[in-house]
């Protein structure tokens, strides 16, 4: 279908690619993985040809086409928005525009046509007619209302730009489908129809994505990058890093003797192919998984940070009770007698259509904002800790990290006991000196949970911890917050992170209402589903 031969891309001393040679082929879904500045968006716009590598070629099969997600949001702001996505498929386009000029000229003779009688048999075998229902149907799907459609795409917001740009490159039924980052300010419902969308596509996907639960779904391969190069291997990703995390601890194991661990790595991917049978790849992922060479899976060298979150002291039984409170912003209601009882070890997960009222909710726990009406209590033995939203205030100076984070130490201010905690969220050696407002977004949330760590509360609020985080950042965190013996509150659109951490689900849904369950997030999804 499309292969990269020879590929290599060097910025200054950085190489990111080094002869890179790979082929994306079939009915097949490749999930691009890799650290923070490894290259995974850099890849995909070199296979698009929007970046020309220093060395190499791509090359798409003949006859083949490709879509692309665009990144520009307003490239196409003059438009209408059905036509933003009809315009997806170029040649199509480029056939509707030239006839329906041809048939607007005042002086059609006859060479025009003939070209028009070409353009309409070209039209015809394209499935022309059906290209305005169809971009319809993809809207629709996509959550972007009928009234919509003809709107200028200017008029729509971020969110719905995202959903128009996504159904655009989703149009016409395209050979190769690049997706960067698709779930990006995507909901709940639009995410589960994009992966039954793709899971139903029948050419090949490559697809860079942050969203675990995603790439579980819809993936049949990993690509890896990793030492300047891309490996492919089978599988989706959670199979990817069980088995890397299994391959590092035999790498490890010395003693163990290779027929040993070669009866490990089978059992596991025994297992893993039986859970797969049950997912809605179900027979494909299956059968691949039972074709896989033991030789295939390797250790990967993936840094993890080290998050371990510790109570300073075991919390009574009063944790946190709230009654009737509420709060409105510009006269809309976010919550509306809100009762809550927290009760000792809850992880409970906040959702809400406008994540304005979670932030908010939080906001008045840590007394950053007032409620305007009802009571909220925490218990005499809690110590909370807090992960905003917006960290921005919290970086505005130019101490370096270590004297940054010795202002969040409530104790033990040695220089190397600080370094300790910047260690484990892998600032090291020279990184340590870096001034805190010139950090990325990752490392700045890498930061806030160092402070986090510090503080040792007994119970953490966390409003959308996974922002700016990468796959390694976020399984780190994943597996801390599973791990942590005391209370949680915490929101994020992360869906195998609200999964596996959750134990209660309260969704404050318009503002007025609210469900308060105790349950996992996929029972809560599903009794929605129901009803």
């Amino acid at each position: 279908m499309i292969s990269a031969n020879n590929i290599s891309l060097q910025y200054g001393k950085r190489i990111l690619f080094d002869e890179v040679n790979i082929k994306f082929t079939g009915n097949n879904c490749y999930g691009v993985i890799g650290a923070n500045g490894a290259g995974k968006s850099t890849f995909l716009k070199i296979l698009s040809g929007e970046i020309q590598p220093n060395t190499g070629s791509v090359v798409l099969d003949p006859g083949k086409r490709m879509a692309v997600l665009k990144q520009n949001h307003f490239e196409f702001d003059e438009e209408t928005v059905i036509n933003t996505v009809m315009r997806g498929h170029t040649e199509l386009w480029a056939i509707m525009q030239e006839k329906d000029a041809l048939y607007a000229k005042p002086d059609f003779s006859e060479a025009d046509g003939i070209r028009t009688s070409e353009l309409e048999e070209k039209f015809a075998e394209m499935d022309g007619w059906n290209a305005e229902p169809d971009a319809a149907s993809l809207l629709s799907g996509l959550g972007i209302k009928e009234d919509d459609h003809y709107q200028q795409l200017k008029e729509l917001n971020g969110s719905q730009k995202v959903r128009v740009l996504l159904a655009q490159a989703l149009f016409g039924n395209p050979d190769l489908l690049i997706l960067d980052e698709p779930t990006n300010d995507l909901d709940l419902h639009t995410i589960s129809w994009l992966e039954d969308f793709l899971l139903d596509f029948k050419n090949t996907v490559i697809v860079v994505s942050h969203d675990r639960h995603f790439l579980d779904t819809v993936c049949t391969h990993v690509a890896d990058i990793d030492f300047s190069a891309i490996k492919i291997f089978t599988g989706n990703y959670s199979f990817w890093y069980q088995s890397s995390q299994l391959a590092l601890t035999q790498r490890s194991s010395v003693n163990k003797k290779a027929e040993e661990r070669k009866k490990e790595l089978q059992d596991f991917i025994a297992r893993f192919s039986a859970n797969a049978a049950k997912s809605k790849q179900a027979t494909s992922r299956k059968k691949l998984l039972d074709k896989i060479n033991i030789d295939e899976i390797q250790p990967s060298s993936r840094r993890y940070p080290a998050i371990i979150f510790n109570q300073n002291r075991e919390a009574g039984d009063q944790i946190l009770e709230v009654k009737g409170l509420s709060k409105s912003v510009s006269g809309k209601p976010l919550f509306t007698d809100f009762d809550l009882f927290v009760n000792k070890g809850d992880k409970i997960a906040f959702l809400a259509d406008d994540s304005l009222a979670i932030t908010n909710l939080f906001k008045v726990f840590m007394e950053e904002a007032k409620a305007d009406s009802g009571t909220f209590k925490f218990g005499q033995t809690i110590t909370t800790t807090y992960l905003p939203n917006e960290n921005e205030e919290f970086f505005k100076t130019d101490e370096n990290l270590i004297d940054w984070l010795r202002e969040y130490s409530t104790g033990e201010k040695d220089e190397v006991f600080i370094r300790g905690f910047l260690g484990k969220m892998l600032f090291s050696g020279e990184e340590t000196f870096k001034k805190a407002s010139v950090l990325s977004g990752g490392e700045k949330v890498r930061c806030m949970l160092s402070k986090m760590m510090l503080n040792e509360g007994n119970v953490l609020i966390l409003d959308e911890p996974t922002n700016h985080l990468d796959l390694e950042s976020i399984q780190s965190l994943n597996n801390a917050l599973k791990d942590f013996p005391g209370t949680i509150l915490f929101t994020s659109h992360d869906h195998e992170f609200v999964q596996t951490v959750a134990n209660r689900i309260i969704d404050l849904k318009d503002g007025k209402s609210y469900a308060d369950k105790l349950s996992t997030f996929d029972d809560y999804l599903a009794t929605i589903e129901k009803s």
